[in-house]
């Protein structure tokens, strides 16, 4: 176990490192993009439902609720990863108040965490699927509530930096109009538990951003430890690429692999800030 987690630290660190680089090569690589796309043709993306986002092999158990999906680990009692889509008349329009109604999901076939396994273990509930982007319905924020939508964070961690990004997805759901979220923790980040039901603590937690909007489609992601920080939030960008390889895990298989592999392969941090 040690042993991952000091390869999941390599990783981070020299993601960080290259991400300037990465930037730089975007730039330089949108002057060569792919023969049919510089003949004139506009990227395509086909993502109409939660559904054309998440992997083709499911490890965990596929939970669909009224606003995201999830996959839910057993072995660390919480999700691998959620997906949703939110889109600028969600955010504008929600006015449902959070619920604060942390109860198991009945719904998870060998049970649920509890909101007990937190209780006096000094970390927070913290969604994956924030509360705040699921005030257009009563149902999809009671449910972002459930303990399969929760993983524990650091205080200062899901108060300060996490909190800072998931409210800038909101302003570029805004501004963009539909995004594509996947949220998650790296499991092989995860060394200690909390609880009777022994919940498994990320060191590192990953976002996926994608712009699924015609015509400007565009990718972002980000890779950020489990602790409090008061750098720039742009400082933890990656490509969504290098996150799926973290994860051996393949999102959006069903698109076109030319133009969504130029999407995850690069980030131009201009398109976002």
């Amino acid at each position: 176990m040690e042993n991952r987690k000091s390869s999941i630290d390599q990783v981070f660190t020299g993601l960080l490192v290259l991400s300037a680089g990465i930037c730089l090569l975007a730039y330089l690589y949108a002057t060569d993009l792919p023969e049919h796309f510089s003949a004139g043709r506009a990227m395509i993306l086909h993502v109409q439902s939660i559904q054309d986002g998440i992997p083709a092999e499911v490890h965990g158990q596929l939970m669909k609720k009224t606003g995201f999906w999830l996959s839910y680990d057993e072995q660390f009692e919480q999700p691998d990863w959620t997906a949703y889509i939110l889109t600028r008349k969600m955010v504008l329009s929600g006015t449902e108040e959070r619920s604060e109604n942390f109860r198991p999901d009945t719904n998870v076939i060998t049970g649920s965490a509890s909101p007990s396994d937190y209780r006096g273990s000094g970390f927070d509930r913290g969604h994956l699927v924030p509360a705040a982007d699921m005030k257009w319905s009563p149902e999809s924020m009671s449910e972002s509530f459930l303990m399969s939508n929760m993983s524990p964070q650091v205080p200062g961690f899901n108060r300060g930096v996490w909190k800072r990004l998931e409210e800038k997805v909101r302003q570029w759901a805004v501004k963009n109009d539909s995004l594509f979220i996947i949220t998650g923790p790296v499991p092989g980040s995860i060394t200690q538990t909390i609880g009777q039901n022994k919940v498994g603590i990320p060191e590192y937690y990953f976002k996926i951003i994608m712009d699924i909007s015609w015509p400007d489609y565009k990718g972002i992601a980000f890779l950020i430890r489990n602790e409090p920080s008061d750098r720039n939030i742009f400082d933890f960008a990656v490509s969504i690429d290098s996150i799926e390889k973290i994860l051996s895990t393949d999102f959006f298989p069903d698109q076109d692999p030319k133009e969504i592999e130029y999407i995850e392969g690069s980030i131009d941090l201009r398109q976002w800030r």
